[in-house]
């Protein structure tokens, strides 16, 4: 596999910040607004680049690009970005034995550009 280079146009935003308790009876929590319209935002720049879920051991690493200097959780840009990727069908599932690492993600500051830069290659598993 070669790498992947995925460049998503937006603003990142977490999946754990604001999050909402819908229903009645059993309370459930969902994702925040801002996350939900993030994730369908995300379809249009992920779709289609790759042709089956990648489930062989890779390193995901992410370069975040905020609009603002806002101190941010990493973590959380992190888990937000594996969870788009398995939605999309990119990677089949965010565990350990397919994401074995995030190492080089990193968030920085770009005013006029703010974006997610993604990079997965392939890990040799031996």
């Amino acid at each position: 596999m070669e790498s992947i280079i995925i460049t998503i146009p937006l603003n990142p935003v977490t999946k754990k910040n604001s999050g909402r308790i819908v229903g009645s009876g059993k309370p459930r929590l969902i994702p925040s607004k801002a996350y939900s319209e993030y994730e369908r935002a995300c379809g249009f720049f992920i779709r289609g680049k790759t042709r089956a879920a990648i489930n062989t051991p890779v390193e995901v690493t992410c370069r975040f690009y905020m609009r603002t200097r806002r101190r941010v959780d990493l973590v959380n840009l992190l888990n937000a970005v594996d969870d788009v990727l398995v939605h999309y069908g990119v990677i089949a599932d965010d565990n350990s034995s397919i994401i074995v690492s995030h190492d080089g993600s990193r968030v920085l500051y770009d005013k006029n550009n703010p974006r997610t830069e993604v990079d997965i290659h392939e890990i040799d598993s031996s």
